[in-house]
């Protein structure tokens, strides 16, 4: 067994109480901000039509922002992936399925009158059709994963490096067929399948980083070298370096977290992670609202400041939209409601990836 209390050789896992692992938390913390923060900054830009230092921060980012996420999602898929299909499917498609119809929905009736007035009801009716297929907005992360779950527990049988072949090759392939679903799941699907395969050597990584700090800090410092400078270069997406620092930014990532929970810092950080998913449906709203409330009033100039303020109002506005959901007993907004069960729920630890 591992220090994280996974076994190397299996790749299962004997979780802590509660089912948490602590620098998991705070890779999906990294996560989630750095998302919220590139829906920030680029959407505050394009509304002032300049850019900031913010950008700069989001461009970084850009080569494993994703595939991070998708990575941490794969991680514990191995404990779960041999449940009968009627389980798995309510727990790996059925749950995200519910919170997409719903947040969809909601975000339609804010952007509803807006669109409305471009292009008047009919249109605005047949978005919302349309959003069924072409995943809405921010919303399109929940949307792939079912399938990417599905399609792992559906090859089980198939050689799994055939499937990770197959799929670095759609990675670096850069498909573009202006259709998210084939788009995103040819560009992601490599990192998602890599968190469920390797995750044995996932965890080691965490192990040795957490044993070993100033070699890892040491490692961190020349991937952001390396990273930035592929960045700044324009080489960043080039097949196969692209890929290259997709993974390696994940693990960067995995490491940064494991130092963070070694040494207790940032625990903000953790608590975003833990609430991942509260945060990336809730807070296209905020965010929002804080952009156009800061452009429109002219109190900050300086774009990088005001793309700052949109991403930290976005993130921590969405965790009070979730306890004033809390306390209005609205939560199923953001639990899923026993009536959209279609498995009996147990009682028992809660997987982080399974947010």
């Amino acid at each position: 067994m591992t220090s994280n209390g996974t076994s190397a050789s299996t790749g299962r896992s004997a979780f802590p109480a509660g089912g948490r692992v602590d620098w998991v938390d705070y890779a999906k913390g990294i996560c989630i901000v750095m998302v919220v923060m590139m829906h920030s900054v680029l959407g505050v830009e394009k509304a002032a039509d300049q850019t900031g230092f913010m950008h700069l921060v989001v461009m970084f980012a850009k080569p494993f922002r994703m595939p991070d996420f998708f990575l941490i999602s794969g991680l514990f898929l191995s404990v779960v992936i041999g449940r009968d299909w009627r389980t798995y499917l309510d727990r790996k498609v059925v749950h995200f399925a519910y919170f997409y119809v719903l947040w969809v929905t909601i975000q339609f009736g804010f952007k509803a009158p807006s669109l409305a007035a471009e292009a008047g009801w009919s249109h605005v009716g047949l978005l919302y059709l349309e959003s069924f297929i072409e995943p809405f907005g921010t919303l399109w992360f929940i949307y792939l994963l079912p399938i990417f779950f599905a399609v792992t527990k559906l090859t089980r049988k198939t050689p799994p490096l055939a499937i990770l072949a197959l799929a670095a090759a759609l990675e670096m392939a850069h498909v573009v067929t202006g259709w998210t679903v084939i788009d995103e799941f040819c560009a992601r699907f490599v990192y998602f399948y890599s968190g469920y395969l390797f995750a044995p050597y996932v965890f080691a990584l965490s192990d040795r980083a957490r044993a070993r700090p100033v070699l890892a800090l040491a490692g961190l410092a020349l991937w952001a070298v390396v990273n930035g400078s592929l960045v700044e270069f324009g080489a960043s997406e080039w097949p196969l370096v692209s890929l290259a620092l997709g993974l390696a930014g994940a693990s960067a990532i995995i490491v940064t977290g494991t130092l963070l929970a070694r040494m207790q810092w940032l625990n903000f950080l953790r608590y975003c992670g833990e609430h991942s998913i509260v945060i990336y449906l809730a807070f296209f709203l905020p965010m929002a609202a804080t952009r156009t409330l800061l452009l429109r009033s002219g109190l900050i100039h300086d774009i990088g400041t005001v793309s700052l303020i949109v991403t930290v109002v976005g993130v921590a506005a969405s965790l009070v939209i979730w306890r004033i959901a809390l306390a209005l007993h609205a939560n199923f907004l953001f639990e899923r409601p026993a009536a959209f069960w279609i498995a009996p729920k147990k009682a028992a630890p809660v997987l982080q990836a399974a947010e």
